[in-house]
């Protein structure tokens, strides 16, 4: 990842190899935060409001201290305008600060887009399900939130590459599928798009959000439940849904394909629906 700017509240904008994090920050000593990726498109932040208002939620599950708006908004914008990308993410990170004090720290960081991502999304994804071992007849205290705790997420990807995946897929008891570590995900059958509901404690994605309202102009009936695995691998075609990798193909599924292993037509529609919006509005 290759930045291009920082900024911090309190301080403005700082050089990307300046130190700006605490050693007793509860982020870094307890994994204690919040955070939003969203991507940049034509120098504008795309759906910036719903990103930094489930930073807000997040903040408030973790119990941080309520977060100002108004200072989240001039971190954010001492970061664009000191990048000045037109390309590119935009993450906001939200933590308590050092141990006691009760002043909480927000940082903007803009970053570079990994270089292969149109490579990717031609080629498709390889998903390797992950079992997480979860009740999804109930709740635990993390479901939904984007929270800075990432390590089962990221030792996920880990093992799922280990496998020869791109990617994992999680799965709780029963084999119920959840989501991706940092992706939702769907599948087709017909001219119906299913995904996981949110009351499973999925992420409510903004991404994922912005699709659904264009389902119908599209031509698409959505069924959001709770379904298992050998659903999803029985599917036409399958993809996820994140800010940064947009809509991205699923073609395979513990080494065995999805439909007929190649990138499906609905992804390739709400890949282009996703572009058109972002032109419009940002």
């Amino acid at each position: 990842m290759t930045l291009l700017a920082v900024a911090v509240s309190g301080r403005g904008a700082v050089d990307p190899d300046e130190p700006v994090v605490h050693a007793d920050d509860e982020g870094f000593l307890r994994g204690r935060g919040a955070f939003e990726t969203t991507r940049i498109y034509g120098g504008r932040p795309f759906r910036l409001p719903e990103h930094v208002a489930r930073l807000q939620a997040s903040a408030g599950r973790l119990g941080l201290p309520a977060l100002d708006p108004g200072e989240v908004d001039a971190v954010v914008g001492e970061a664009l305008e000191t990048a000045g990308a037109e390309a590119g993410f935009l993450r906001i990170y939200a933590t308590p600060g050092r141990e006691g004090t009760g002043a909480p720290v927000v940082l903007a960081l803009v970053g570079e887009l990994p270089p292969d991502l149109e490579e990717l999304r031609a080629r498709g994804l390889r998903l390797v399900s992950v079992p997480l071992g979860l009740d999804v007849s109930g709740s635990w205290p993390l479901g939904g939130v984007k929270s800075m705790s990432y390590a089962v997420n990221m030792i996920a990807v880990d093992e799922a590459q280990r496998q020869g995946g791109d990617d994992a897929l999680f799965l709780a008891q029963h084999h119920v599928v959840l989501e991706c570590p940092t992706a939702n995900v769907w599948w087709r059958l017909g001219d119906t798009l299913y995904t996981p509901s949110l009351e499973l404690g999925v992420l409510a994605g903004v991404t994922r959000a912005v699709l659904v309202d264009r389902l119908p102009v599209l031509g698409y009936e959505l069924a959001e439940g709770r379904f298992a695995v050998h659903d999803l691998a029985r599917a036409e075609e399958a993809f996820t849904t994140s800010s940064v990798r947009e809509v991205m193909p699923a073609v395979s599924l513990d080494g065995r394909p999805i439909g007929s292993g190649e990138p499906g037509a609905a992804a390739g529609a709400l890949q282009a629906e996703l572009r058109n919006l972002a032109a419009v509005r940002g």
